[in-house]
């Protein structure tokens, strides 16, 4: 046999790449079976088996494939058809309006996974707080993310005292979060980066904090273990949430 043969199933590759093809292959099916996983729908009897802390550590886990390019595909239409008659989100999460910021994909989460609500500096008003209460008492979501996120146009504006037609009302949400600003943050100015990041970062922690207090359906589900709430800030520069409880 010459000594330059080699078996057609290994011809033209290295040790290295072989073994690095062997090892793929053998990855495979633990890939499989995470895509088979994520892309199931909700059910009410899975929605129920979530706890809610681990409903975060499945948006935690979103963020981390959402960051490192590995979203999980999945057929949306077959997903469509399968949530036609019920849905059975895990999670609702307060967003806010930014294009940059959909919630859907930031945590890798696909039909019925998650409630959305959104709204210019994600705070919350009655109408949210109603949303709420029907997402987690009566549709069973396990938790509640309040998301805010870098550069936030609205909490830009709130600083700088913006007077338009009627985001003047909407900006008022936000004046608890610009209340805990002082002369030591510096130039009360959107130019002041450090100073808008630390009002969009308080804005969401008071908003979370709030939610419990402002509704007595809200905080039996916590009281009860059924339901928590976590404030977070997603990064727009590197698509990285940070959670701040």
């Amino acid at each position: 046999m010459p000594a330059s043969f080699k078996p057609p199933s290994v011809a033209g590759l290295s040790r290295r790449s072989f073994c690095g093809a062997l090892a793929g292959v053998l990855a495979l099916p633990a890939t499989q079976a995470l895509a088979q996983t994520e892309c199931a729908v909700f059910t009410p009897e899975r929605q129920s088996a979530v706890a809610p802390a681990e409903a975060i550590a499945m948006l935690k886990a979103g963020n981390a494939r959402f960051t490192s390019g590995q979203s999980i595909n999945c057929d949306l239409m077959e997903q469509v058809r399968e949530t036609a008659d019920h849905q059975s989100p895990f999670a609702a999460i307060v967003g806010c309006i930014d294009s940059r910021v959909p919630p859907e994909l930031v945590f890798d989460q696909r039909l019925g996974d998650v409630f959305c609500a959104r709204v210019a500096g994600n705070f919350v008003n009655v109408d949210i707080l109603g949303s709420l209460e029907y997402a987690t008492a009566v549709a069973g979501a396990r938790a509640i993310v309040v998301l805010g996120h870098s550069s936030c146009g609205a909490i830009k504006s709130a600083v700088d005292g913006v007077e338009m037609g009627n985001i003047t009302a909407l900006l008022h949400n936000l004046a608890p979060a610009l209340a805990t600003i002082g002369p030591a943050d510096g130039p009360r100015s959107s130019s002041n980066h450090e100073l808008v990041q630390k009002v969009a970062e308080e804005n969401v922690r008071l908003t979370a904090a709030g939610l419990a207090e402002r509704s007595p359906i809200i905080g039996k589900l916590v009281e009860a273990g059924e339901l928590t709430i976590v404030p977070a800030m997603h990064d727009l520069k590197t698509g990285i949430v940070s959670w701040l409880a």
